[in-house]
């Protein structure tokens, strides 16, 4: 059992605000999360709309169901009732008590009609992403907070070898394959995965037909993981027209199987490529869909840089989710070449720009990009990282620093 740093904010939601909605994919973890906080005192009845007969009974008679049990009630797959969403807004608008509805979702139900202002001002949404490396290994340590700090906070940093990283990225954080020791076995598990989300939620969300292109376009979205999303060029290499495969995008992204990263940009009269980039929500998941190993990512440097940056990317997400700190992450790049894997803007407007290296050496040319994004944002700038796969905490000057990878979850 791992425990959760979502679990605190939860609680936090849970104290204050009338509805708490836990989102996130399908198999990582929010089940066990809500029996967590059940355990913890939290006095809720949990219900979960998987079971065909409790569906039923919700969709004839939501009110009814709502206010069948005068406990706190947590629900489960709540996207497959729609219609619970007004029969919730009714309840909470007569009686405003924290804490009386806890509900997950496989997919995100704020993307249904008519519910992205349905429970405004009543309801905190918050996203469980796969396990970080952090809750694997028991640290309580925000990373995102510690970059944001006055002075980066000095930690004793667990050594990392090779095989143990390419163990780490290709195993990922979904908690059933982590337990899985063979590759092949893994893969298994996250071929089912994939056939079951398309069967299931895929459907609940949009009857749509030729589900037989989705497994397809999901392992060439895995082969471009952290690069640059080019929807032409991709709707030339799947074989469909660009309103199916955006519709197909949309679908995926509902169910956090994909996550865009903006471009950071702003007022500065720079000429900045605006495209996303395109990241997984697990590396695990992008090793099951092209059936990886650790000699073919050995062998194939580019690939391990793209899963790699995929990697940090999605850790920094999910510490993002818990922190005080609370940034919106994106990417830089300017039309001459310039840019940063990942930028990090707090709410105040301050930046960290993080670069990914697969090297185990750092060099002044790896800062060219946070330098350019420093000379962009000035006194917004706090200070540029390169996390790489060596062992020390190296300084480069006005605010640049190289660190172990590991310090994402020292």
């Amino acid at each position: 059992m791992y425990t959760r740093h979502l679990l605190y904010p939860i609680q936090e939601a849970l104290a204050d605000t009338p509805v708490a909605l836990v989102i996130g994919a399908r198999q990582v973890g929010k089940t066990t999360l809500v029996q967590s906080l059940i355990d913890r005192g939290y006095p809720a009845r949990s219900v979960t709309l998987d079971d065909a007969s409790t569906l039923a009974a919700v969709k004839a008679d939501p009110i009814g169901f709502l206010t069948s049990s005068p406990a706190p009630l947590a629900i489960d797959e709540v996207q497959r009732a729609p219609e619970l969403f007004p029969a919730i807004k009714a309840l909470v608008d007569r009686d405003r008590r924290a804490g009386r509805f806890l509900l997950t979702g496989s997919a995100n139900v704020l993307t249904l009609p008519r519910l992205s202002e349905s429970l405004a001002g009543r309801m905190e949404v918050l996203t469980l992403f796969p396990l970080s490396q952090a809750e694997i290994k028991g640290s309580v340590n925000n990373c995102v907070d510690s970059l944001f700090a006055p002075e980066l906070p000095v930690r004793s940093l667990p050594s990392l070898n090779r095989a143990e990283l390419l163990d780490m990225l290709l195993a990922g954080g979904y908690p059933e394959p982590l337990a899985r020791t063979n590759e092949a076995r893994r893969r298994a598990w996250f071929n089912a995965y994939i056939t079951t989300i398309l069967q299931r939620d895929v459907r609940d969300l949009a009857n749509i037909e030729g589900l037989t292109d989705l497994p397809r376009l999901l392992a060439l979205l895995a082969s471009r993981a952290a690069s640059l999303l080019n929807v032409a060029e991709l709707s030339r290499s799947v074989g469909l027209p660009n309103t199916t495969l955006h519709r197909y995008m949309t679908l995926l992204e509902a169910t956090f199987l994909i996550y865009p990263l903006p471009a950071w940009y702003s007022n500065l009269g720079l000429r900045l490529v605006k495209s996303p980039k395109l990241l997984m929500n697990d590396t695990g998941l992008i090793s099951g869909l092209l059936a990886l190993n650790s000699t073919r990512l050995e062998q194939n440097g580019s690939l391990l840089g793209q899963l790699f940056e995929n990697f940090v990317a999605m850790e920094l997400i999910k510490h993002a989710g818990w922190g005080e700190a609370r940034p919106r992450l994106f990417h830089f790049r300017t039309q001459n070449g310039r840019e940063v894997d990942i930028v990090l803007e707090e709410p105040g407007g301050r930046l960290v720009g993080v670069e990914v290296k697969t090297s185990a050496t750092v060099t002044n040319s790896d800062f060219k990009g946070l330098r350019a994004l420093a000379e962009a944002t000035r006194e917004r700038f706090v200070r540029g990282i390169v996390f790489y796969t060596g062992t020390q905490t190296l300084p480069f000057g006005d605010g640049m620093t190289a660190m172990p990878i590991s310090y994402l979850w020292a």
